[in-house]
C-alpha cells in the first residue's frame, strides 16, 4: 500500500504483475471508499489496506465502480461480503452486470477462454440489488467531509465513470486517462497509450471525455494502470494523440489483404517509436515487452469498433 496524501493510498491488486493494477483506498473521519477493487484474488489485499489504514471493515461507506471490466470490478462481489455496511455506486449500464455477473464471465470466457479466465477471475460474486446504488452525473457523495463528484465519461467503455476528488484536485480515472506502466517513466516523462480493449471503444467520445476531465485544471490522476500521474496534461495529450493514430491504422487495416495482422504490427510499431522517442533509445524490446498483452487486446477492441462503424442504423 503506498500514501498518496492525507487520507488516499494506492494499493497493489497484484494483478498479472506487480504494479499493473491499482485499487484505491479514501478515508477521512471515520469513513471509507474503496474505488475499483481488482479482481477477486486482491481481496485480501484490500483488507490488508484497511488493517493497515486502521480502519474497521464497518467504515467503509463506499464501493466505487469505474467500469465493469473484471481487471477493476472482478472483486466487487468477493469485498462486499465482507463490508457490512458499503454500498457499490456503479454506472447503471454497469450495475445489471454486478448484480448477475454471468454475462461478464461469458464475455471474459469468449475473450481469453475458459481456463485463464478461471484462473485470473475466479468465481464472481453477485452483490445484491439493494447495495447498489446507480452512479449519476454530477452526483456528489461523501466520505467523512471529502466530496467526491461523479462524471460520466464514455469512450473507453460506454459505462464508465471518472470520480473528481476534490480535495487533492485529482481524478480517480479509470481507463478513461489511459495506461501508462511505471517503467514507462523516462526521466520525468511518462509513456502513455488508450486503453481500446473490446467491445465498446468510441475514441470520439473518450477524447470528449478526456478533454471534460481537463476543464477541471486537475493536479494528479489516479489511473487504474498504474498509479498517480502528475503531469496530468502530458498524459490526456498523449492519450487523444495516440487515440487518433491507432483510429487510423485501423481504418487503414480495413483495407489491407490481411487486416488483423496488418493492425497488430502497425501497433507494435506506433508503441516502439513512442517508446523509442520517450526513452531516448532504440533498444526498447524489453518495455515493448510489457505491452504485448495490450498490442492485442487493443487490437480486438478496435475490430470491434470497426466492425460497429460498419453495421446499419
Amino acid at each position: 500500500m503506498e500514501s498518496l496524501g492525507p487520507g488516499l493510498w494506492a494499493i497493489d491488486t497484484g494483478f498479472q504483475r506487480a504494479r499493473f493494477d491499482a485499487a484505491y483506498l479514501v478515508a477521512e473521519a471515520g469513513e471509507a471508499a474503496f474505488i475499483d477493487t481488482g479482481p477477486n484474488l486482491a481481496v485480501p489485499s484490500l483488507l490488508r489496506a484497511l488493517d493497515d489504514a486502521r480502519l474497521a471493515r464497518e467504515e467503509v461507506k463506499w464501493v466505487i465502480l469505474t467500469h465493469v471490466h473484471l481487471d477493476h470490478a472482478g472483486g466487487a462481489g468477493l469485498l462486499m461480503e465482507s463490508l457490512p455496511n458499503a454500498q457499490l455506486l456503479v454506472h447503471p449500464r454497469g450495475a445489471r452486470h454486478i448484480a448477475d455477473p454471468s454475462r461478464l464471465v461469458a464475455g471474459v470466457q469468449a475473450v481469453y477462454g475458459a481456463e485463464i479466465a478461471a484462473r485470473d477471475y475466479g468465481e464472481l460474486k453477485a452483490v445484491p440489488r439493494r447495495r447498489i446504488v446507480h452512479a449519476v452525473d454530477g452526483m456528489v457523495i461523501s466520505v467523512g467531509q471529502r466530496p467526491l463528484q461523479v462524471a460520466e465519461t464514455p469512450g473507453h467503455a460506454h459505462h464508465h465513470i471518472c470520480v473528481w476528488d476534490r480535495s487533492s484536485r485529482g481524478w480517480f480515472s479509470g481507463d478513461t486517462l489511459g495506461v501508462s506502466y511505471p517503467e514507462f517513466d523516462f526521466d520525468h516523462f511518462r509513456y502513455a497509450i488508450p486503453s481500446t480493449t473490446p467491445t465498446q471503444f468510441d475514441p470520439e467520445a473518450l477524447c470528449r471525455s478526456i478533454e471534460r476531465l481537463m476543464s477541471f485544471e486537475p493536479s494528479v490522476a489516479y489511473i487504474t494502470h498504474y498509479g498517480a500521474i502528475r503531469d496530468v496534461a502530458s498524459q490526456a495529450m498523449q492519450v487523444i494523440g495516440q487515440a487518433r493514430a491507432m483510429t487510423g491504422i485501423a481504418l487503414a487495416a480495413a483495407s489491407q489483404p490481411a487486416p488483423a495482422q496488418y493492425l497488430r504490427h502497425a501497433l507494435e510499431g506506433l508503441y516502439r517509436a513512442g517508446l523509442a522517442q520517450a526513452y531516448g533509445h532504440a533498444e526498447v524490446g524489453e518495455y515493448l515487452d510489457l505491452l504485448a498483452g495490450d498490442v492485442e487486446l487493443n487490437a480486438q477492441g478496435l475490430e470491434a469498433w470497426l466492425r460497429a462503424r460498419h453495421q446499419p442504423g
